[in-house]
């Protein structure tokens, strides 16, 4: 590795000589740089390489350019480039090459986040042609090309770079979505440009300006071939979107959205956008002041007719999926603000109505469900509430969300059928995934039925639920146990269940928490906690941890360390025997695992 690194210091030897011939640099400040090369290639050439140690060599060399381009400008030096400026450039793309051979592009990426002047790697992308992770990374030509746009403001070079990543990537949408908008920015700036020099009387003979380029024409043709090569409506509202930003492009906005409802005419998101544009359209133009009440009629009117288009989707395109976009219109104009009743209730009867009908149709989502009973409810509407959780739960009796929104409501509701709507729902279910209804169930009987129910019900629980489940189910019965019966009733569940695997590590801490917190804490007790605690989930060898795993190294000694913290606590109470035999038996398990 030495002779690696001699060989590489000694490589530099000739770029160094000529910056102290030239005056760039005074002989100190080249053995400093030898210095700091020698240490950063001591760290790259280490056995456990680290992207850190790159990055930052790649940042020092591009900083020594910086201050030799510094240097240059003062002195007014600008000769002997070749042998200096070319050469640390060759070492970047050198360790450019290995870096990125190992951490792909992830080191790029980090580069270009710590290294803010990234001029070099731009100016020399394209040197490195061999190099096939530069080819294959779309958004570093996006950045590299609008480098060149906004900041050398090349638009030449800009279409140059669009145009060799299209090579590489031909059905990149974000890549044409991007060269899209630098051409009409292009556009717009010469459009500008010509606009001054018009009004300044200015002869425009020396300047070429592109009529095609002036009225977006380039654009028009990215759009044309990337839709030949990209399909999908969310491509073309992407590109449509862009070209909205700009008031030149009428002419291709048409072009654009009489291709989308051609060719995506039974698409939900085309019809979404034709409703939604309605709200854009027909706006009042007349500069005279407008009333409240002028302002909330017109709003009034572009909504319904967006929801005539919308009307028309759902008739025309009649899935979930179009119901969907129909209802998430209505919901985000019913939680608009507004200052206007008669206006926020056209839209709450208008969101319900939808609702209704969606339902009627069996085409509305399960997620939404949810949603329209919350709004029922705040509209005080608990009847229809009611009604609509029991549909819900018949037309997807097999959903456990669906049948604990329907209890959620009539628990909120106070509703006498809460207990018989709990046994319907285990009727059509299967003991997985069941756990939010038991934990709903008992915490319900605990505000509501006696002790000896929801003792039952906490019993009943660990037999119906997965083995997985009932583990969480234990936890809450002995805190229950705790919080209604005092420490011998919780001592009593603990023995009931210490044996009834699967257990939790929760499990025997709560217990142990217990224990501690009595004023005549018994080590006995403790210690029996402890051992369980351990046999259980305290090994590394073959024993199985929580829920039939392993228990990592790690936890393993996290739980040891847990353990001695708790007895040096009680240590202090009761003389710290159980303290120095844990602490015994855990340094005799380490040392023999």
């Amino acid at each position: 590795m030495a002779e690696r690194i001699e060989q590489r210091l000694e490589d530099r030897i000739p770029e160094l000589e000529q910056l102290e011939r030239v005056g760039l640099f005074t002989p100190k400040e080249i053995r400093a740089v030898l210095r700091k090369a020698s240490a950063l290639e001591y760290k790259i050439q280490r056995r456990a390489l680290r992207k850190e140690d790159f990055v930052n060599y790649i940042q020092y060399e591009i900083n020594l350019l910086e201050l030799i381009k510094k240097r240059r400008a003062r002195i007014g030096y600008s000769f002997k480039k070749e042998e200096i400026e070319s050469s640390i450039v060759h070492r970047v793309h050198s360790l450019f090459k290995r870096a990125t051979g190992k951490w792909k592009v992830s080191l790029f990426l980090s580069f270009i986040v710590t290294v803010s002047k990234w001029v070099l790697v731009t100016s020399h992308l394209l040197c490195i042609k061999t190099n096939s992770f530069i080819s294959s990374v779309a958004a570093l030509w996006i950045m590299a090309a609008k480098w060149e746009m906004e900041t050398r403001l090349s638009s030449e070079s800009a279409r140059h770079l669009f145009l060799r990543a299209l090579r590489f990537h031909p059905e990149c949408p974000k890549l044409y979505q991007e060269y899209f908008r630098m051409e009409l920015m292009n556009a717009e700036k010469q459009r500008k440009e010509k606009k001054e020099f018009e009004q300044a009387k200015m002869d425009l003979g020396e300047f070429n300006y592109s009529e095609e380029i002036l009225n977006g024409e380039l654009a028009r043709i990215i759009y044309r071939d990337a839709a030949q090569k990209i399909k999908g409506v969310e491509f073309r509202l992407a590109v449509l979107s862009i070209a909205k930003l700009f008031d030149f492009t009428q002419d291709l906005q048409k072009e654009i959205l009489e291709s989308l409802q051609t060719e995506y005419a039974d698409d939900p998101l085309t019809w979404d956008y034709m409703a939604r544009r309605e709200l854009d359209l027909g706006s009042l133009k007349s500069t005279e002041p407008t009333t409240k009440q002028m302002k909330v009629s017109e709003m009034t009117q572009r909504e319904e007719r967006c929801c005539a288009v919308f009307e028309e989707a759902v008739t025309a395109v009649p899935t979930e999926d179009m119901w969907k976009c129909y209802i998430t219109f209505c919901l985000e104009r019913c939680n608009r603000k507004t200052n206007s009743e008669e206006l926020k209730q056209k839209r709450l009867e208008r969101t319900l109505s939808v609702f209704s009908k969606a339902h009627e149709s069996s085409l509305l989502p399960e997620s939404l469900y949810k949603q329209w009973l919350q709004l029922l409810l705040e509209s005080n509407l608990s009847e229809k509430a009611t009604e609509v959780a029991e549909a819900a739960t018949k037309r997807f009796s097999l959903s456990a969300e669906m049948w604990q929104m329907r209890l959620q409501v009539l628990i909120q509701l106070k509703n006498d059928n809460v207990t018989q709507c709990f046994e319907e729902a285990f009727k059509h279910l299967k003991s997985k995934g069941t756990l939010p209804l038991w934990a709903l169930w008992v915490e319900w009987s605990e505000g509501t039925n006696s002790k000896q129910d929801t003792e039952a019900l906490y019993q009943r629980s660990l037999h119906a639920t997965a083995p997985a489940e009932s583990v969480t189910m234990k936890e809450k019965y002995l805190d229950w146990a705790y919080r209604n019966g005092g420490y011998k009733k919780v001592k009593r569940v603990f023995t009931s269940l210490h044996e009834n695997r699967p257990l939790s590590l929760d499990f025997f801490r709560k217990m142990i928490q217990i224990e501690k917190e009595q004023e005549s804490c018994k080590m006995l007790h403790l210690r029996e906690y402890y051992e369980r605690a351990l046999r259980e989930f305290g090994s590394t060898d073959s024993g199985k941890g929580f829920l039939g795993t392993k228990s990592s190294p790690r936890q393993t000694r996290k739980l040891w360390e847990y353990s001695l913290a708790s007895c040096e606590d009680v240590a202090g109470r009761s003389g710290g025997r159980l303290h120095f035999q844990i602490h015994f038996i855990a340094n005799w398990t380490f040392m023999k695992n």
